[in-house]
């Protein structure tokens, strides 16, 4: 004979997968992290940001240039003197350049970058629905005017 297993219903087989996958995006974004970060931490993610200066393509943590090892004892002796990240990018910026920086700062440009397809894509979505629901009024009148046989 065969056996009959009990399935779930619909809304617990929908239900038990997002609820996995909430809990693994919260554990895994660090929000039960304890605490501030370390002086050393928070210049290892300093430099990780910050590019070498006679380096193509790597941030001074990557890199063992000697430029790159003078940007670290910068960046670490300026972490030690409680500055704040903003300050520590415009003392590098005022320095080097622009160019210092791997991340680029924010200039307000980012929301306007995700708004933008959106807007388009929801106006996308509304020409093909109203295409085809004219479409659809225009088919049920050619049936109502089709003589019955």
């Amino acid at each position: 004979m065969a056996e009959r297993r009990a399935r779930l219903p619909l809304w617990a087989r929908v239900a038990v997968p997002l609820v996995v996958l909430a809990v693994a995006l919260v554990v895994g974004s660090g929000a039960f992290d304890s605490g501030p970060p370390t002086v050393a931490q928070r210049a290892a993610a300093i430099e990780a940001n910050v590019r070498c200066p006679s380096c193509t393509d790597l941030s001074v943590a990557e890199s063992n240039a000697t430029t790159a090892i003078a940007v670290r004892h910068q960046i670490e002796g300026m972490v030690a003197a409680g500055r704040s990240t903003a300050d520590i990018d415009q003392a590098l910026v005022a320095e080097y350049g622009q160019t210092i920086l791997l991340v680029p700062p924010d200039t307000g440009g980012v929301p306007l970058i995700w708004i933008v397809p959106i807007v388009l894509g929801a106006a996308a979505l509304t020409g093909v629905g109203v295409v085809f629901w004219r479409r659809s009024r225009d088919f049920d009148a050619l049936k109502a005017k089709e003589p019955v046989s």
